[in-house]
């Protein structure tokens, strides 16, 4: 497919890194309307490590922020999120677990909605559909 997306992929490390490896399989599936860029970076929140984040993020086309149970807690996540506000990439939230209570990161706006993950909401979210 031309001209995919460039995402780039903000997650919670510590409780959902397997979530972001299905987000790598669909990336890589023939129809994917995305590739992924540098995602997240696991090390500890510094000055240089938001430097790294903020040149990712205003590297790709939108930001995917796979919303898990404890993403509230996730000083990284928050970090990218807000960092994609002020860089004012596009961004959403994607619901990390079907049945379960999927929280936002702490820098999400109160309009932020969490989205369901399927196959055909993921294309429409990276289609520009939120």
């Amino acid at each position: 497919m031309a001209n995919k997306k460039r995402v780039f992929i903000s997650f919670d490390y510590d409780h959902d890194e397997t979530l972001k490896t299905f987000l790598i399989g669909q990336a890589k599936l023939a129809d994917s309307p995305f590739e992924l860029a540098d995602w997240s970076i696991k090390e500890h929140i510094t000055e240089e490590w938001k430097k790294k984040a903020r040149t990712r993020i205003k590297s790709v086309d939108l930001v995917a922020v796979i919303c898990g149970l404890n993403t509230h807690t996730a000083t990284g996540v928050s970090a990218e999120v807000k960092i994609a506000q002020e860089e004012e990439v596009p961004y959403f939230l994607l619901a990390g677990y079907s049945e379960k209570n999927n929280v936002k990161p702490l820098a999400a706006l109160a309009s932020d909605k969490i989205y369901k993950w399927t196959w055909d909401n993921l294309k429409a979210l990276i289609g520009g559909g939120r």
